[in-house]
């Protein structure tokens, strides 16, 4: 999905390394999370996966860590 403000505030719970050019963090926002994904591969694009229940989205994280998510 592309990124849309949905809550005045995010947290960012976990983050992967900035310093590639593909970078992943975990928010959470209004006791809900997501996952935001930034690509600077050609300019800067940032895209969210859905705003899920803290179980699911510590799930979708880790399959992303993982390699296993899409």
């Amino acid at each position: 999905m592309e990124s849309l403000p949905r809550a005045a505030s995010v947290r960012v719970r976990r983050h992967t390394c900035d310093c590639q050019p593909v970078a992943y963090e975990l928010c959470q926002a209004g006791g809900l999370m997501f996952v935001r994904r930034y690509d600077r591969t050609d300019g800067v694009l940032i895209h969210e996966s859905e705003w899920l229940r803290p179980p699911a989205a510590e799930h979708l994280w880790t399959r992303i860590l993982l390699g296993q998510a899409r």
